[in-house]
């Protein structure tokens, strides 16, 4: 991490770990505003998060997919948090663990009145997979807001990052309510201040 914090939002500045939840009456008082990050098993979550916080061990990481095994809270202050909802897809874990992460993110979009947004992430090399498609078919469901960040974008060159951004414009955000994307990179910060900004306007 190479940021101050002085360029980053004040709202932002000093996100603290609140509680880890695994069911909804585990879960903080639905008040406030809340954002979620979602994604793969393999997107790169927990580094998006610790570069965007600007912390090197706010969200776990891990070589191995699939160490976010409960919906975790972090404070921003006494009413804004943001959230990281346990990876979708592949996960080295029992089938019966995975399809109760399914079903809490499940219960987690469809009845949280503070989620006052969603980060999407997927991989530039491959976004818009199946089960990319699926969380964007809930979230248009739920009428959820959601910013879709094309991760890993420094493991393209420039056109073909271009071109991945393009794919997603066109075939979801142009023809889709509630619905942005950009390109994003953990490991250089590309695309850092419109992430943050588009964070602190959704928590208003």
């Amino acid at each position: 991490m190479n940021d101050s914090n002085a360029s980053i939002p004040a709202l932002l500045c000093n996100p603290t770990f609140l509680l880890g939840a695994s069911k909804q009456s585990h879960m903080p008082e639905d008040v406030g505003a809340e954002v979620a990050f979602a994604g793969r098993s393999n997107v790169g979550k927990s580094s998006a998060i610790n570069r965007i916080m600007n912390r090197r061990k706010l969200a776990r990481t891990s070589k191995t997919p699939g160490r976010t095994q409960q919906i975790n809270f972090f404070e921003l202050s006494e009413s804004a948090r943001i959230v990281d909802l346990p990876g979708y897809g592949f996960a080295k874990v029992p089938i019966k663990v995975r399809q109760q992460w399914e079903q809490s993110i499940l219960e987690y979009l469809s009845t949280r009145e503070s989620l006052a947004g969603l980060i999407l992430l997927m991989d530039s090399r491959h976004p818009l997979t199946e089960l990319d498609q699926q969380m964007i078919a809930r979230c248009k469901d739920n009428a959820i807001r959601t910013h879709l960040l094309i991760t890993k974008s420094d493991k393209l060159s420039r056109n073909k990052a271009t071109q991945s951004l393009f794919t997603v414009n066109n075939t979801i955000v142009n023809n889709s309510e509630n619905f942005s994307a950009q390109l994003f990179s953990s490991l250089d910060g590309s695309g850092l201040d419109t992430i943050r900004s588009v964070i602190t306007e959704w928590l208003g």
